[in-house]
């Protein structure tokens, strides 16, 4: 369960993340960061590995690099299933998959030392 809540919390802190950097991606709110975060999880969770199943040849056929787009098209489905989420354009989806990926690793890096660190004090 907690590894659940440290990828929304990863995945919406990513997002807002990305939302301030680029002027594309646009998010109403922290709350709405939140939202688009938990949509997105699901959606990696759910769609993602049936996508990334039916489009394995042609993933092959570009050495990995049509994986980009299957990240795109989650988060673009995020963005079309949540009014308070916006990115605007192809180009500006992939990039912005990819700089999510990118910030949503490293806070999930960070915040699993510190859930992992916080049990294993002795009282």
């Amino acid at each position: 369960m907690a590894a659940i809540l440290v990828t929304w919390i990863a995945n919406s802190l990513a997002i807002y993340c990305v939302a301030y950097l680029m002027l594309s991606v646009d998010v109403a709110s922290l709350r709405d960061a939140f939202i688009a975060g938990a949509i997105l999880s699901l959606i990696n969770a759910i769609v993602k590995p049936v996508v990334v199943a039916l489009t394995l040849p042609l993933t092959i056929v570009t050495l990995g690099l049509f994986y980009f787009v299957v990240t795109a098209f989650c988060l673009w489905l995020t963005s079309r299933l949540y009014a308070g989420f916006m990115v605007q354009g192809f180009w500006a989806t992939l990039f912005a998959s990819i700089l999510i990926g990118l910030f949503s690793a490293v806070i999930h890096s960070v915040l699993s030392r510190a859930t992992s660190s916080s049990g294993n004090r002795r009282r």
